[in-house]
């Protein structure tokens, strides 16, 4: 398992309307769904589950959090991830064991966004990225992506690949495993910290007019982005952030 360490596995909607959002996804991005049990759902691609939905936790309603997409990747030891989080300043906002699942648990960075471990029972199959319908980039927007990035270092083993000058803006840090790119971090300031995950569509424009007629509200593009893709933000019926991106260029 330790190969497989800060490795991106699964990722969940958590919502205030399953059945609203398992309407807007199958139709947008073209998932299909399996059920995993009365109160969960999973996101099925073309190479199989790769996340799932259910509903947003009345505890997590009460802390403030809105509809959200949450990543989880893989640790070698949830515990003992969870006590060098709280060492370097985060903290652990819920820690279970799911039989038949894992271990799994939900952390916040030092500057606030919320992200989420899992030590499986079972391991995990590896999906190619740039296929339809799949999960291809991570992007942490925060106030300070530099000490961010350190902490995810320490607890993920997430590597710093490039970076990239955005001027004015500020710089973009280009982060991953191995030497492959897997998401972004950036410094800003108008907004709290939080982690955006970018879905890859062979057609941007099409999933686009499928997202509007179903209700979403575009944040941000349509626009292209170094390395010839193109990319929109968006904002699901319910409230969730989400990101659709072309397909790597070759």
């Amino acid at each position: 398992m330790a190969n497989n360490q800060g490795r991106l596995v699964w990722y969940e909607l958590l919502t205030s309307d399953v059945k609203g959002a398992v309407a807007f996804y199958t139709e947008v991005v073209g998932w299909k769904t399996q059920a995993f049990d009365n109160d969960y759902t999973m996101w099925v691609a073309s190479q199989g589950p790769l996340g799932g939905v259910g509903q947003l936790p009345e505890k997590a309603k009460q802390m403030g959090a809105p509809p959200h997409w949450q990543a989880n990747f893989l640790v070698d030891n949830v515990d003992a991830t969870v006590a060098k989080v709280k060492q370097l300043g985060g903290s652990a906002l819920h820690v279970e064991t799911v039989p038949n699942v894992g271990r799994l648990g939900v952390i916040q960075d030092p500057q606030g966004a919320a992200i989420a471990i899992v030590q499986p029972d079972e391991a995990m199959a590896q999906h190619d990225a740039s296929k339809a319908g799949e999960f291809s980039w991570s992007e942490l927007m925060t106030s300070d992506h530099e000490a961010a990035f350190r902490f995810y270092s320490a607890i993920a083993g997430w590597e710093k690949v490039s970076e990239f000058d955005m001027g004015p803006m500020g710089k973009y840090l280009l982060w991953g495993r191995d030497g492959k790119q897997l998401g972004g971090m950036m410094t800003i300031k108008d907004r709290p910290p939080g982690w955006l995950h970018y879905v890859t569509t062979p057609d941007l424009d099409a999933a686009l007019a499928r997202a509007k007629s179903k209700g979403a509200t575009v944040l941000n593009g349509p626009m292209e982005v170094p390395g010839g893709q193109r990319i929109v933000q968006l904002r699901d019926p319910q409230g969730a952030a989400f990101a659709l991106v072309t397909p790597p260029a070759n």
